[in-house]
């Protein structure tokens, strides 16, 4: 089998399959596996644990997600991730995933936003990091065995049906430019999600929708398009030059407060270097989220904390150059970590770590690197002065339509992780992305897989001579040697960053019918030009990163607009999904009598109207209400 993607998912997936005794190929378009995207997740990892005897179980983290994603996610699907949440941290350690451990050396939890219990396991900001490196070990032991075949600096450039069935990929060999055929008894995607159509967005420069998209063209169902989250706590844009900004963490939440000046006139000072932050006494700090919603305060979901900066920066209070920034402030936790520290004074030996600040160790302990991070990139002591953040696209919930046992409508084509778009709803509950990788990865995968191959009359290995390999990397040649002869006289950079811009102003956070309408225009007539006028220096048959980018921001021009037609479709407001006319107090108003539902897109070509097919949702379990935070 093939197992397109190393990130969490399939890595994992692959390593499994490896163990269970089956022959997998595995393709990265990386140098090395340990590179995949999921390396830069920070905050940690769910699982109902009850570690804190905190009141958490299955079923409340199950609740927890259905809710956070706006009663817009599959009951079954959910349930088995909640059910999966409690091995996976059990595999992990045995993997040894160094896990944050309290001082008597048991696993330490901590809180994320949408939830009022402690079940994020964690490795200080890094917890991707840790993780990856746990499933490239499994992965590197199943390749020294030989039964994982690996195929680093290669892409995926199509998928081939045979009778209507996933049976290999064309792949193009990065740094030579050959097209290569690999035939398996069936396919597993794990490639990411999307959000990098917006351009700017925390996903690495190199994450795509191509992999999905080819799946597309092939007859996949693409779902929920339009359910794309952001993220509240990102380093706000700085200038035109940027290719991508940068994730703090939503960890940060936990001890971080966010909050802007109540008055327009203190904004305006601070905007214009007049006054400082630090010099506002508490009583003139407007603590937005604790105001708004006192029963979570600052751990809101994602989707609510970002809505209610978007508010705040645009009645005037933003507190950057640009006005789209608010503050997130450690102040009170230094203080409240110094006051505990002070209390336990002489119960062990101070380190060096001790030497700083009373309360600064332990920030330190629990979020150093970030603050690391931050203050290599904007100049600024986040132990001195709060943060300036804003929100920004992050990941996307949309992805390839599956069913329970994670297979694609095509038979034989398996989607994980980001790359589909099962268990997240509207909108998707910090540290769960890690969760549902490993889940799909590691437990549900190796059982799923084996039901499509006991259905199979006993095949012999396909031929990637056969007519229908031939066909397909026939047309993949066609579609590159396209882009190579267009010779225009514009870079894909500057397609890909207008591309971006249209998307974030009228598809981004919040969207309405008339920007939506005028997107569809903007990005066909976007899409015409880049066909048209687009300039691909170099060869196709040789290393040529600008090559990738172009068939890459390609697939993102059609994706794009397939997303902008999902959301005028979708007449409601709900999770990452914010339409401007059903609203309330800026409050988002689901419509379940008219939309709860999976909308499944059926797309044939940019000339025919792509068909949507609908998935009831059905609540047996949680009661379809009004999300509150309050």
């Amino acid at each position: 089998m093939i197992v397109v993607g190393t990130g969490l998912a399939g890595a994992a997936a692959a390593a499994s399959l490896g163990e269970l005794g089956y022959n997998v190929k595995c393709f990265t378009f990386h140098d090395s596996p340990r590179r995949a995207h999921s390396i830069a997740a920070q905050g940690g990892i769910n699982a109902a644990k009850n570690y804190q005897n905190d009141g958490d179980s299955i079923h409340r983290l199950f609740y927890d997600t259905v809710k956070g994603g706006d009663y817009r996610a599959r009951e079954a699907n959910v349930h088995r991730l909640a059910e999966c949440s409690t091995d996976i941290i059990d595999q992990c350690v045995a993997q040894g995933v160094p896990f944050a451990r309290e001082y008597g050396g048991l696993l330490e939890n901590r809180s994320f936003g949408g939830v009022q219990v402690s079940r994020t396991f964690y490795a200080r900001g890094q917890t991707g990091q840790q993780l990856l490196l746990g499933a490239y070990q499994a992965l590197s032991r199943q390749i020294a065995l030989g039964t994982v075949q690996m195929y680093n600096r290669h892409e995926m450039m199509d998928v081939v049906l045979v009778d209507g069935k996933a049976r290999g990929i064309i792949a193009r060999n990065l740094l030579t430019g050959e097209l290569e055929r690999h035939s398996a008894h069936c396919v597993i995607m794990a490639t990411g999600g999307y959000g990098n159509v917006f351009y700017l967005s925390t996903n690495a420069m190199g994450c795509n929708v191509s992999a999905a998209w080819r799946a597309v063209k092939q007859g996949a169902l693409m779902a929920n398009p339009c359910f794309t989250q952001i993220h509240p706590t990102c380093i706000p844009v700085s200038g035109d030059y940027q290719s991508k900004l940068t994730l703090m963490s939503e960890s940060l939440r936990n001890d971080g407060r966010i909050w802007v000046p109540k008055s327009k006139e203190d904004a305006a000072a601070i905007r214009s270097g007049k006054k400082k932050a630090i010099e506002l006494k508490e009583e003139e700090r407007d603590y937005f989220l604790e105001r708004r919603y006192p029963a979570f305060g600052n751990l809101v979901p994602r989707d609510v904390a970002s809505r209610a900066a978007k508010v705040a920066c645009d009645e005037g209070f933003g507190v950057n150059a640009t006005g789209l920034a608010v503050y997130l402030d450690f102040e009170a936790a230094i203080q409240r970590y110094g006051k505990q520290e002070a209390n336990n004074q002489g119960n062990h030996t101070p380190d060096a770590a001790t030497l700083r600040k009373p309360g600064e160790a332990k920030v330190a302990e629990l979020y150093g690197n970030l603050f690391e991070m931050y203050e290599k990139i904007t100049g600024d002591n986040p132990y001195k002065t709060p943060m300036m953040i804003y929100p920004a696209i992050h990941y996307t919930m949309g992805g390839l339509w599956v069913d329970y046992n994670l297979e694609t409508n095509i038979p034989g084509l398996f989607a994980l992780g980001e790359c589909n778009f099962s268990d997240h709803g509207a909108n998707r509950l910090g540290a769960s992305a890690l969760m549902q990788g490993l889940a799909d990865g590691y437990f549900v995968i190796p059982y799923t897989v084996g039901i499509f191959l006991s259905n199979e009359i006993r095949t012999p290995k396909f031929n990637p001579d056969g007519p229908e390999f031939k066909a397909t990397e026939k047309a993949v040649d066609d579609r590159l040697k396209a882009l190579m002869n267009v010779k225009g006289n514009e870079s894909v950079e500057n397609f890909h960053r207008r591309l971006g811009r249209i998307m974030w102003d009228y598809c981004g956070m919040a969207r309405n019918a008339e920007g939506l309408n005028k997107a569809l225009g903007l990005i066909r007539e976007l899409r015409e030009e880049f066909h048209k006028n687009v300039f691909v220096p170099g060869s196709d048959r040789d290393f040529n990163p600008e090559l990738e980018k172009a068939y890459r921001v390609a697939d993102f021009m059609e994706m794009g607009e397939l997303m902008v037609m999902d959301a005028l479709n979708r007449n409601e407001s709900c999770g990452g999904h914010f339409r401007e006319e059903y609203t309330a107090d800026n409050e988002a108003q689901r419509n379940d009598e008219e939309y709860a539902y999976v909308a499944a897109w059926e797309w044939t070509d940019t000339n025919t109207p792509p068909t949507l097919h609908k998935e009831p949702l059905k609540f047996e379990n949680v009661e379809l209400k009004t999300r509150s935070y309050k």
